[in-house]
C-alpha cells in the first residue's frame, strides 16, 4: 500500500479540498518510445515514462527503474511515495519517477549505453533545466547516473553517481545504512531490545538488502535469514555476512548454495520466527495471503511498497508494528540529496560524515513519527508518518499560492 488514500488521512486530519485535488493527481506525465538502431538489420524499441507527483516544495527527485515490467501506473505511484519521502526527511524537493520498460540484464553495455543516452536526450529539457533529477533505482547503476552526466556536463543534473565522477562516497550503502538506523531505533524504543539480542530475517539480497545486512552485522545484529531470488538460507546461530558476501558478490548473484546455512522453502522462510521482518526486494511481497505466516515483531519496509494493504491490515490486527517505507529507506535520497548540494557548493564530505546525516535525518523522523502517532490516537506508523509529509506539503502549496 506504501501510501494511505487523501480521503482516509481527511478523517483524522484536515486537508482542504484543493490540496486533495493536487495530491490526487500527478503534477506532470511524460511517456515516449525509446527508439534506437542497433546494427544494419537491429532495432529496438522501449515505452519510457517521467513522472512528477507534487513539485511544491523543490524539483522532482527520485530514481530511474529500468525493469521489463515497468509500467506508468507503477512509475506513478513510485513518484507519489517520493513525494511524502522527500517531506518527511525535510528535503527541498518533489516527487519524481521514470522508468525504462527494457529488462537491463539482456542487453550489451555499448546498448545500455545507447539506451541511457537517447533517455536523455527525450528528456533534456526536464534534466538541464533541474526540474528532474534522477538517481539509480531497480535495474540502473552509479555507471548509467555517469553516462547522464556526460550527456549534460551538470555535476547537479543527476546523483548517485560512481565517486570517480563525483559520486557521493557511501551513496551505494545509504539506503542500507538507513534502515540499519530505523531497525536499532525500532528495537531499542519499540521492542524495548537492544540489536544484538534480536533476531532478524531479511528477504532480498540486492543493494538493499545487502548493505542492510552489512551495516547490522557492524552493530551486532544477528540476522538468521536470508531470501533472494535463488532461494532462502538459514542459520538459528546467525549467518556469516561477510562469507555470504564473497559467495554472493553482486546484487544479481544468489545466495543458494551458501555453506553456513541450511535452505529453506519460501513457506517455511516466511513463518520463521523472528524479532524484525525486513521485505528489502520486490512489491507486494506481504500480502492477505503472506502476512498470516509472518511470525514478528515488527516489520520494516527496505522495499518501496512491500506491503499491500490487506496485508498490513493483518499485521495490525496480529500487533506487529510497521515502520512504513517512506520513512525507513529513505535513506539513499537523503545521500542523494547530499551529493547534489555538494555538486552545486563544490563541498565534499567523508562518508562517516554521510552516514551522521543519514542516521540523524532517520532519527529525527522517528521521534516526530512517534509524537504524531500519540496526538492522532492511531494505532498506525505509516498514519503518523503520512501525516508529517502531507502537513509539509500542505504548508509548502500554501506558501506557493496554490491552495
Amino acid at each position: 500500500m506504501a501510501l494511505i488514500s487523501i480521503g482516509k488521512m481527511k478523517e483524522i486530519m484536515d486537508i482542504p479540498e484543493s490540496a486533495e485535488i493536487l495530491l490526487n493527481k500527478p503534477a506532470k506525465e511524460i511517456k515516449f518510445p525509446l527508439k534506437l538502431k542497433t546494427s544494419k538489420d537491429g532495432f529496438i524499441c522501449f515505452d519510457a515514462f517521467v513522472v512528477y507527483h507534487n513539485v511544491a516544495i523543490g524539483p522532482a527527485k527520485g530514481g530511474i527503474r529500468f525493469s521489463s515490467h515497468a509500467t506508468l501506473e507503477e512509475t506513478k505511484k513510485l513518484a507519489e511515495i517520493m513525494s511524502y519521502k522527500n517531506a518527511l526527511m525535510g528535503l527541498p524537493f518533489g516527487g519524481g519517477k521514470s522508468g525504462i520498460q527494457f529488462d537491463p540484464y539482456k542487453v550489451d553495455n555499448f546498448t545500455r549505453v545507447a539506451i541511457v543516452k537517447e533517455y536523455v536526450h527525450q528528456i533534456k529539457d526536464e534534466l538541464y533545466s533541474s526540474a528532474y533529477i534522477p538517481a539509480p533505482d531497480m535495474g540502473s547503476i552509479p555507471n548509467d547516473m555517469a553516462v547522464i552526466y556526460g550527456e549534460t556536463g551538470m555535476p547537479e543534473s543527476v546523483t548517485g553517481k560512481p565517486v570517480a565522477v563525483g559520486g557521493l562516497p557511501g551513496r551505494l550503502q545509504a539506503t542500507g545504512r538507513g534502515i540499519s538506523r530505523a531497525i536499532k531505533l525500532g528495537s531499542e524504543k519499540l521492542l524495548r531490545k537492544s540489536l544484538k539480542d534480536t533476531e532478524i530475517v531479511i528477504q532480498g539480497f540486492g543493494n538493499v538488502g545487502r548493505w542492510t545486512a552489512y551495516a547490522l552485522k557492524e552493530m551486532d545484529a544477528k540476522i538468521i535469514a536470508v531470501q533472494d531470488a535463488g532461494g532462502a538460507i538459514y542459520n538459528k546461530k546467525g549467518l556469516d555476512i561477510d562469507a555470504l558476501f564473497k559467495h554472493s558478490p553482486n546484487s544479481n548473484d544468489t545466495v543458494k548454495g551458501f555453506s553456513g546455512a541450511e535452505e529453506l522453502s519460501s513457506d517455511d522462510f516466511f513463518s520463521l520466527k523472528c524479532d524484525i521482518f525486513i521485505p528489502a526486494a520486490l512489491e507486494n511481497v506481504i500480502t492477505e495471503k503472506t502476512a498470516p505466516k509472518l511470525n514478528t515483531k515488527m516489520v520494516v519496509e527496505g522495499a518501496n511498497d512491500p506491503t499491500t494493504e490487506e496485508g498490513e491490515k493483518i499485521l495490525l490486527d496480529k500487533g506487529i508494528i510497521v515502520l512504513p517505507d517512506f520513512f525507513a529507506n529513505s535513506g539513499g535520497v537523503v545521500a542523494s540529496y547530499i551529493e547534489w548540494r555538494n555538486a552545486k557548493s563544490g563541498n565534499q564530505l567523508s562518508e562517516g560524515e554521510v552516514y551522521e546525516i543519514i542516521n540523524n535525518k532517520i532519527e529525527y523522523a522517528f521521534f516526530a513519527g512517534l509524537k504524531k502517532k500519540e496526538e492522532l490516537k492511531s494505532e498506525s506508523l505509516r498514519e503518523a508518518f503520512f501525516a508529517l509529509s502531507l502537513n509539509a506539503i500542505i504548508e509548502a502549496m500554501r506558501a506557493r499560492m496554490w491552495i
